[in-house]
């Protein structure tokens, strides 16, 4: 604190002394005429003082934007001549841009991330990957602000080094050019005319060179990648997609009403994971297990059910699951699309070139190509495992006979909400994760509670427990604290993750980039490594639900048809998700572990559900409600929701983070009452109470004191 209030006073020092002093009056040309004579003979008498003490004059101007640059500049070239002016004023520019640089670091840095966080973690993001590219277009433009450039820069996590170096050489054409009419100055009085249309002309083409190189790489670096194949000179669809799941649908549609020629390939089924082995399925079985488990505890709402009348129909339980598969799938049908215009191919897609598909042995070619072929379960390499034939979020619903023991390997939101749905349905479940809580990505305190309602359950919860070893068919065995056990099952569910399709795509003779994860690698308009073909969905990552699939898919389909003329970008910045375990676990945006972990100044305002009035009548009050606004404002970071519905209650927040609504709005909306989502209003009515103004309040409070008489 004391070296920026030194600094701070440095430069004030500096400004104040320059105006007070009128110091101004000797950085003109006028004066420089008066004096050259002098100048030149004390140059001549002792080179070296004059170079150093001229040196340490550029580096203090520049690094505290005293406005004497261009002058200085030119005086250099007058005094020294061209080389050893060009040499002076291009590292004494550098180094005193980069003290500048470190100021503004110093200085605002922190105040600046953390005030604009959301928005600079898209910039630095953006410098990153190509900051210093825009830094030397920048250098080569003299005519802008150089200080500007400095200022802005430090605020940013560009690398010092790395700045200073572009600096030096982005600098270096436009230091030539003014240093070399500063060697002109005995036959000119003013700086325009040194500057004259022409010149500046110049430097802005200068700073479009590199635009224009940019351009130019890029096009040489897609003939390079398309090295080797031939562009077909027509083709068959505008658009060609490969998988119908929740990605590859809405990237169809989208494309058919845009009035384009798009045909849609699937090896499977229509409508991919979500409509058949993971959201409506799973969501279908969560319904009937709730039913369950509130027939069981009728008791609690006044109603006598005799304990052994609930008996679960496993088979018909299962066969609701597929009812309501059926129920939907028309919405996905082969039958919808084609009649929405979308030719629709059955079988396996492989890219046998950039422009080409090849489906059953016939080929499709295409100007874009959409890849949403969506992921697998995948299933961890542990000794023995084949031996348990093990169930997965894709096969456990082709089951019929309900598993006495059910184990569950793998804590997060496929096997905790499975796991749940069995044991209520019957089952005698034990799940078991490696690591030392359920539900990681969540905050603690959400693990705890998910943990402790499947123990009321009567789930066996094994937390920071490895499984070894399947020595048959029935057993598991596994390390607790150092401690080997065995755990028996007669169905065992493997919940470890996904991982995306993109075996047999030919996705590596075409040299698409992936990522170490295994995604196809993309950039923000969902363009991979070859920029006519995009990816979207769990293939590409990096969230892994239906909602994002979608989302994507509709900027993949678009930049397809239309990013010749315009790119639509995707933003990340308000992403949602719910786990439907009872109660769910709804989330945005950070959570409070994650803002610790940021070093984001933030406050944490709780609403418990047991002060609901409506959840106190639905007779289940578990839960909370957890935001997490940015420092002492009500604007909303995040928020977790651990409550029955949470997953409905959510949307209200999103929908305020969107559009950068803080808290009062949210307490100033009329809710109806009693209902759930008056939570919402109520958190907001907390985090209010939390910042009312005490000291106004008291003052107000003698005010009515006064009135009263």
């Amino acid at each position: 604190m004391l070296k920026k209030l030194l600094l701070i006073l440095l430069i004030l020092a500096t400004f104040g002394a320059w105006f007070y002093f009128d110091l101004g009056q000797y950085a003109t040309l006028d004066y420089f005429n008066e004096t050259k004579e002098m100048i030149f003979e004390g140059y001549r008498a002792n080179p070296a003082l004059y170079a150093g003490v001229y040196f340490a004059f550029y580096v203090f101007s520049a690094a505290v934007a005293l406005p004497v640059a261009a002058i200085i500049t030119l005086v250099g070239g007058a005094i020294f001549g061209f080389w050893i002016g060009f040499v002076l004023v291009s590292f004494a520019s550098t180094l005193g841009a980069t003290l500048a640089f470190l100021l503004s670091r110093t200085l605002l840095r922190d105040w600046v991330q953390k005030r604009y966080r959301e928005k600079l973690g898209v910039i630095n993001k953006g410098i990153e990957k190509d900051g210093l590219f825009y830094l030397f277009t920048l250098r080569m433009i003299p005519i802008l602000p150089f200080f500007a450039i400095n200022l802005l820069c430090g605020l940013t996590s560009m690398r010092v080094l790395s700045f200073a170096l572009v600096s030096q050489v982005g600098m270096a054409a436009g230091t030539m050019v003014y240093v070399f009419a500063g060697t002109q100055l005995a036959t000119v009085d003013q700086p325009g005319d040194l500057l004259s249309a022409n010149v500046l002309a110049a430097f802005v083409a200068l700073g479009l060179l590199p635009l224009a190189t940019k351009r130019i790489v890029g096009v040489a670096r897609k003939k390079r990648a398309l090295r080797g194949w031939s562009r077909p000179r027509s083709f068959d669809y505008n658009l060609l997609v490969v998988g119908a799941g929740s990605g590859g649908l809405v990237a169809a549609l989208t494309a058919s009403i845009a009035k384009a020629e798009v045909a849609l390939i699937e090896k499977g089924a229509m409508g991919g994971d979500c409509l058949n082995t993971g959201c409506v399925p799973s969501k279908t079985l969560i319904q009937s297990a709730k039913v369950a488990h509130k027939l069981r505890h009728a008791d609690k709402f006044g109603i006598r059910v005799a304990s052994d009348a609930v008996n679960v129909d496993f088979a018909g339980v299962m066969e609701r699951v597929q009812e309501a598969i059926r129920e939907v799938a028309p919405k996905d049908s082969v039958e919808r699309y084609t009649s929405l215009g979308v030719k629709c191919l059955q079988g396996a897609a492989r890219l046998v070139d950039p422009w080409t598909v090849e489906v059953n042995g016939e080929k499709h070619t295409a100007r874009s190509i959409v890849l949403a072929a969506g992921g697998y379960p995948f299933v961890p390499p542990i000794p023995g495992i084949d031996k348990a034939n093990p169930l997965n979020s894709d096969t456990v619903w082709e089951i019929r006979e309900q598993p006495k023991r059910f184990l569950v390997v793998g804590g997060g939101p496929i096997g905790c909400e499975l796991a749940q749905s069995f044991a209520r349905l019957g089952s005698e479940v034990t799940i078991l994760q490696s690591i030392d809580r359920l539900l990681p990505r969540e905050d603690p305190e959400v693990s705890e509670l998910i943990k402790k309602r499947f123990t009321e359950d009567g789930i066996k919860v094994l937390t920071g427990c490895l499984a070894e070893s399947f020595p048959d068919g029935n057993t598991l065995e596994a390390s607790l604290d150092g401690e080997k056990m065995k755990i028996p099952f007669d169905r065992v569910l493997v919940a470890t993750g996904r991982r995306p399709n993109t075996q047999g795509l030919g996705l590596e003779e075409l040299g698409i980039e992936t990522n170490p994860q295994g995604t196809v690698a993309i950039n923000d308009y969902m363009q991979t490594s070859l920029d006519h073909i995009y990816a979207c969905g769990d293939i590409a990552g990096p969230y892994q639900f239906t909602h994002m699939a979608s989302y994507q898919a509709g900027f993949a389909a678009l930049n397809a048809l239309f990013g010749f003329a315009y790119k639509f970008r995707a933003n990340y910045r308000v992403v949602p998700w719910t786990t439907y375990t009872d109660p769910e676990v709804a989330r945005v945006g950070l959570n409070e572990t994650e803002a610790k972990a940021q070093g984001i100044e933030h406050q944490v305002t709780l609403y418990g559900m047991d002060d609901s009035d409506r959840a106190i009548a639905d007779g289940d009050t578990t839960g909370f409600i957890k935001v997490i606004t940015e420092g002492k404002t009500d604007k909303i970071l995040g928020v977790t929701i651990a409550a029955p519905q949470a997953g409905e209650l959510l949307p209200e927040f999103v929908l305020a983070m969107v559009h950068g609504l803080g808290l009062k709005k949210i307490m100033d909306a009329i809710h109806a009452y009693p209902t759930l989502s008056e939570a919402n209003k109520l958190v907001a009515g907390n985090w209010r109470k939390a910042n009312a103004p005490e000291a106004l309040l008291k003052r107000i409070g003698g005010l009515h004191k006064w009135l009263r008489g």
